[in-house]
This record gives C-alpha cells, structure tokens and sequence, in this order.
C-alpha cells in the first residue's frame, strides 16, 4: 500500500507545481480519481480550473482526450458515429472523444441538453452505444469537467441525473495575496504546466483504485453516513435530500481519503472532510432557504456539527 499511497502523493506534487493555494480541492480531486469517481470543477473564468484538469491529466500519464463544449458540438463528437465505406461494404465505427483514459471537458455547461445527456451512459457504465452497437471503455475512465456558474452568458442548467453521475463538485475561490504573488512569480520564471512531469502509468492507477476499495468501514461509520444524509432529507431549509447514490459516493470518498493519510480504515474526519464536495451538488434547496439567502455550504457544515459523531472506541 506504501509504494502506491507514494504515487498518489507524486500525482498531488506534480498539480501543486501548476496549482497554487488550493491544497484541499488538489487532494479532494486526486481522492474522487481513487474513488472511481468524475469530478465537476465549478467556478468563474480564469480561476485555474482548467489549469488543474490538465496539471492531472500530465501527472498520471494516461491517455487524454479534450473537448471544449459549445453549442454547436453533437452527441456524436462524444460516443462517436458509423460511416459506410463503400469498399469493403461495411460500417465503422469512428470513434468519439470519450475513448480515452481521462476526458477534460471545459465548460461543460454551455453546450445543449442533448450532448450534456450522451454523456450519462459513459460516466456510469462505462461504455457507449452507437447504432444498437455497445462498446466498453478502456479502465480506468475518468471524467474532469469544469463549468461556469449557472446565469453566465451562454451556460445552460445541467440536469440534476447529470450532476449526480459526478461523485463530488469543488470549486475553486479566489487566491489570497500571497497566492496570487506566487502565481505571478511562476509565470513570469517559464514555471508554467508544460514543467509538469509524468509520475504514474494507468496500471499504477488501476492498482491504487484497488486498494482504495479494500479500505476498512465499521458499522460506526456506515450508520454515521446513513444518519448525515438522512439529516439532509430532514432539514427544512433542503427540498432534496443527499440520495442513496450520494450516500454511496461519500462511503468511496471517505475511503480515499483515509487511503492518502496511509490508513486501512475510514474514521469521521474523513467523511468531514469531503461532505460538503459530495453532497453540495446533489441537495436542492428549499425556497425558504433561497429567499433567506442562505448557502449550501452553511447548511451542510451545520448538519456535520448537529449529527452526533459515532464512538469509535464503542465495541
């Protein structure tokens, strides 16, 4: 487990040479990839979302595929389409942008309902389907996708079966000062993310992702989720609560995290740690909350401090 936890740690190394200040979601994404997991990257222009997608995509060595979504791109420029050659009589198969290890797709709020939706099959089955025909996609297969927030010129809504196939949704913030210096002095020394190297093999990743799935979880800690998301049901100021599947996502998460912190089994802090990522997205609120102006990320830090934690010493 050492030997391959040291990988992971590389991966996040390398993504820090290119991402300055946001230590937490580096780890968060780096977890979601362990976890089997797609990760939405929300936040306004120019704030690195890209910059980390792709800082990733270097790092581990697989092989990528990049599409910047607009309303003009069709479902078939994803799972691709069938063209007859007139010589050998037959139809074949051109492939799309999702066969690949990794897929970065930029701004993918801004292209139509029809092609946000052909995506749904991929991300969760990991395969696709063209004309009656289904074929399986290389592992591991990992979506990266970032978006503008909803009301920015062009975007359109992702529907909520969309958003919930991605396993957590981070954004990224403004850098403080002293990040913003950083950043500065980076890219005026040439330390750009062309500097990023290649640290793993998508063998190495197939193996940590392995590993991760064989993390310890009590019965403490599966009732301490079961009673988060339950709270998320109960809560006034929540139309919809965390699903099942969400509550699936968190259970993963959690295993990845303790996975980085070099421990066989999950512990509360984990869950912590990646609640708001996993559950932000998948929580509607209510119009009560919406006119009281008050915030997905208030009401989730509220329900970790009103859900009593499990005793972990409790036999």
């Amino acid at each position: 487990m050492a030997k391959y936890n040291s990988a992971a740690e590389s991966i996040i190394n390398q993504v820090k040479e290119a991402v300055v200040g946001k230590n937490d979601v580096i780890e968060q994404v780096m977890m979601a990839i362990l976890a089997k997991g797609h990760v939405l990257i929300e936040d306004i222009p120019g704030l690195g979302k890209t910059t980390m997608a792709i800082a990733f995509s270097r790092a581990m060595g697989l092989k990528v595929n990049r599409i910047q979504f607009t309303p003009d791109v069709l479902p078939s420029d994803l799972t691709g389409f069938t063209v007859y050659q007139k010589e050998t009589k037959e139809f074949v198969y051109q492939p799309g942008a999702v066969m690949c290890n990794l897929l970065l797709a930029d701004e993918i709020n801004r292209t139509s309902p029809k092609t946000q939706s052909a995506l749904l099959e991929v991300m969760e089955e990991l395969q696709v389907t063209v004309d009656g025909k289904t074929r399986k996609l290389k592992e591991p297969f990992i979506v990266i996708a970032t978006e503008n927030p909803v009301g920015s010129a062009g975007t359109q809504l992702l529907p909520e079966s969309q958003l919930d196939r991605f396993m957590i949704c981070v954004k990224m913030g403004y850098p403080t000062e002293e990040e913003e210096i950083k950043i500065l002095k980076r890219n005026n020394s040439g330390r750009t993310i062309e500097s990023i190297h290649n640290v793993t093999s998508d063998e190495e990743i197939l193996i940590m992702q392995r590993e991760v799935s064989e993390i310890y979880v009590s019965d403490l800690v599966y009732s301490y989720i079961a009673r988060l998301s339950k709270a998320t049901r109960e809560n006034e100021m929540i139309e919809v609560g965390l699903s099942p599947r969400g509550s699936v996502a968190l259970v993963s998460m959690a295993k990845a995290s303790a996975y980085l912190h070099m421990r066989d089994y999950v512990i509360p802090d984990d869950i912590a740690f990646v609640f708001e990522s996993v559950a932000s997205h998948r929580v509607w609120l209510s119009t009560k909350a919406k006119v009281g102006r008050i915030k997905t990320s208030e009401l989730l830090a509220q329900i970790l401090d009103e859900v009593p934690l499990p005793d972990m010493h409790k036999r």
